[in-house]
């Protein structure tokens, strides 16, 4: 069977090729499936329009990995921001940061404590993950990178891409902090320091 966009009219030339018996199940299944794509094109048209209006979603659009999507699910689910009084706070919130097992003079970090909201944490590492393939396809055309897109890229490098992918997730919760806070506009190469 055809998986992918546009599946409706793949799904079309299949059924004619199918048994008679199966037809009319998948007549079915295409009808379905056009419904709920007229019904996500709605809600993207929805958020659009709410993100048009808002000024803390058009602040967090500037980031690069933060869609209308990303935006919108944090600037509704995010009980206020200023109740954080650091990025820090709020990538921890978010369950980005490091568990800590520190005794005495030595210093143990090990994986993300994945403490609190599960959606948004999952949606800003999606983001990450597509802001680091995005750096890595301009390092590899050639292209000038910012500061964190090159921070992003040497991480890789030096952690693999799944450890890279969530470092950068908890630098962009910072850098969401620092834009929504702050209310000032994002800019890569300035990244570094805006997330500390």
């Amino acid at each position: 069977m055809p998986k992918g966009h546009g599946i409706g009219r793949k799904l079309t030339l299949a059924t004619e090729q199918a048994p008679i018996l199966i037809q009319l199940t998948l007549l079915d299944l295409i009808q379905e499936i056009g419904d709920l794509e007229q019904r996500l094109k709605r809600v993207d048209h929805a958020l659009a329009a709410y993100a048009d209006t808002n000024a803390n979603v058009q602040a967090l659009l500037g980031i690069q990995g933060v869609g209308i999507t990303i935006a919108t699910a944090f600037v509704a689910r995010v009980p206020s921001i200023h109740l954080f009084e650091r990025g820090r706070s709020f990538a921890s919130w978010l369950g980005l940061t490091c568990r800590e097992y520190s005794s005495g003079q030595t210093r143990r970090l090990s994986r993300i404590t994945k403490q609190g909201d599960r959606y948004l944490r999952m949606m800003l590492i999606h983001g990450a993950r597509a802001a680091l393939m995005a750096a890595r396809r301009k390092a590899a055309n050639g292209k000038q990178l910012t500061c964190l897109e090159t921070w992003a890229v040497n991480t890789q490098a030096r952690v693999g891409h799944n450890k890279a992918t969530v470092a950068l997730a908890n630098k962009m919760a910072r850098i969401m902090w620092a834009v929504w806070t702050r209310h000032e506009d994002f800019n890569g190469d300035y990244a570094l320091r805006f997330a500390a």
